[in-house]
């Protein structure tokens, strides 16, 4: 790439990210200390001397330590297993590793709730009475389910860093003497620790500031739901961006830190000295011991999936004190499809989805050839900036587009304007801003998936078609674009899903029916008296096929590399 391009690429990337994603920030950061003309700290103090603030704070904190120590006891010793041995079914227990990703965690909240909830299927099954094993929506089953959801991505970027491991320092350690319990230790883990800390960081972040999940299991004394709660006060009351603020220091804190620590680059290493692979070969016993700890993880990882698909095949009322619902009905699933709210829903996340698509693939490609191809200092830059929505709560992003529709909504010069409110004003209609929302949130998946491609095709077939005259333009058409199509695919696949069942941004901004996504749609079908959550049910279940599919196509594709996907 030439480096013309290269910094006009860069220039307008940052621009773009500095008005889509610096704004928003730079609004939540401005109402919680600009107020009424005059910096202040006032309200950020406020914060920590409001015992409800803090009591949400310190909740949201224990959700988020407790997920991410949760998810590193699971995750690790899986890798290592991985890593260390080979056994029949080997890769049907990884590719089954990735099962909880294909449901978002507040959705398999229904599903928990009916199976764990004092008159579910556990307390029926075992005779327990009406003991409440979620704690009443309290913080031990918000951490489970999470952990349950989130484990995957700590684990891929386990079984990354440790495919990296060199076999010959093991080795070496071994011919001195070293068991293999003080290896790990030692040797094996030190190496792993840039990965486990990028995983580990990415589900603190996004466990610290879920959403869906406790609005669900109804744990209401955490942050990110007193932030919820407080929307209609946006326009008057500076403590919920202070509260937001301390949230966003918080995240973007950890992620600086992962940053600082290993500089990004989490799987730099040298060549390795052997190339012998070091997996032994497992049968008998053995292999069924090896199989054990998959097979139990993914088991209890099914239970919120399967008390979801439960609940859609049930009939409203059916299902009370009871192993399995007394009355089976497939009409769950004609309603989901068929109500007036889930209709318009799957309209507007496929459009809100697919225009957030289409931005992130020109601004993902433009962005990975100036990190591959160019020799530009500021490359390795660009790049981190592209990550940082990864680190950036869905739920600051979306009180940051708040602030931005009712201040542009409120602006003198274009307020007699009719097309105006329609277009900025989240109340009338958040299309603008769900659109800009997904794009920036999801523009990492695109970014780390055409620069893995990149990275896999050699420059030399474009050079060759610049000295043949080809013009860059359509050098990309016919040469760079066919060789990466898998990874752009898998890119876009993964860009598509998670934008359709974005929680955070979807929960907060839209706030008109006729506007609401999947996962808003879901969030009030469960609130409905009746048959609501036996509809919501059959809606995620819809949305789980969808999201299988998706990774299963988008693991096809990627393979290993998938797991860069989730690296901050």
């Amino acid at each position: 790439m030439r480096r013309s391009t290269a910094w006009f690429v860069f220039g307008a990337v940052t621009l773009l990210l500095s008005v889509l994603f610096v704004w928003p920030l730079g609004k939540v950061v401005a109402g919680g200390f600009w107020v009424d003309g005059h910096f202040t700290w006032r309200y950020l103090l406020g914060v920590f001397e409001n015992p409800i603030y803090v009591e949400g704070l310190f909740n949201s904190l224990k959700i988020a330590l407790g997920t991410t120590a949760l998810a590193m006891v699971v995750a690790l010793p899986l890798a290592w297993i991985a890593n260390q041995f080979e056994f029949r079914g080997k890769a049907a227990f990884s590719a089954l590793v990735l099962v909880p990703m294909i449901l978002p965690p507040f959705v398999g909240a229904i599903g928990f709730q009916q199976m764990f909830g004092a008159y579910g299927m556990v307390n029926a099954l075992c005779g327990f009475g009406a003991r409440d094993w979620l704690g009443g929506g309290q913080y031990a089953g918000v951490v489970l389910l999470q952990t349950l959801a989130l484990y995957p991505i700590l684990y891929l970027n386990a079984v990354a860093a440790l495919a990296n491991v060199d076999p010959a320092m093991e080795e070496a350690a071994a011919n001195l003497g070293c068991t293999r319990l003080r290896r790990f230790f030692r040797i094996t883990l030190p190496l792993m620790a840039p990965g486990l800390f990028a995983g580990g960081t990415l589900i603190f972040i996004w466990s610290f500031t879920e959403l869906g999940t406790p609005l669900i299991m109804n744990y209401t004394r955490c942050a990110s739901v007193q932030i919820y709660d407080s929307l209609k006060e946006i326009g008057s009351n500076p403590f919920p961006y202070a509260l937001v603020t301390v949230m966003l220091v918080a995240s973007t804190g950890l992620y600086a830190l992962s940053r600082g620590l290993f500089g990004g680059h989490a799987y730099a290493m040298q060549s390795k000295a052997s190339t012998q692979s070091r997996a032994r070969k497992l049968t008998g016993l053995r292999a069924l011991l090896a199989a054990l700890p998959f097979a139990t993880v993914t088991g209890l990882a099914l239970l919120p999936h399967l008390g979801v698909v439960l609940t859609s095949f049930a009939e409203p009322g059916s299902w009370y004190q009871s192993v399995l619902p007394g009355t089976w009905t497939g009409q769950n699933y004609i309603e989901a499809l068929g109500h007036d709210m889930t209709v318009s829903s799957i309209r507007n996340s496929l459009m809100f989805s697919s225009i957030a698509v289409g931005f992130d693939i020109v601004v993902g490609i433009a962005i990975a050839f100036v990190v591959v191809r160019s020799t530009i200092r500021v490359r390795g830059l660009l790049d981190a900036l592209s990550m940082v929505p990864l680190a950036v709560p869905g739920l600051v992003m979306a009180f940051g587009f708040l602030a931005i529709s009712s201040g542009l909504s409120n602006w003198k010069a274009m307020a007699d304007v009719d097309w105006w409110p329609r277009l900025v004003d989240v109340r009338t209609n958040p299309t603008l801003f769900l659109v800009l929302a997904y794009s920036v949130r999801r523009l990492p998946y695109m970014v780390r998936s055409a620069v893995a491609g990149l990275q896999q095709t050699s420059g030399t077939f474009e050079e060759a078609a610049w000295n043949l005259g080809a013009s860059p333009a359509t050098t990309l058409r016919r040469i760079t674009l066919p060789l990466i199509l898998a990874n752009l695919i898998a890119g876009t696949l993964l860009t598509f899903a998670f934008s359709m069942l974005e929680v955070s941004d979807s929960l907060m901004l839209a706030q008109q029916a006729d506007y609401m996504p999947i996962t808003k749609a879901i969030f009030e079908l469960f609130q409905l008296l009746g048959t609501g959550k036996y509809v919501a049910a059959a809606l995620g279940v819809w949305a789980m096929a969808f999201l299988t599919a998706t990774l299963v196509g988008s693991s096809l594709l990627l393979g290993k590399k998938l797991g860069a996907v989730f690296r901050v």
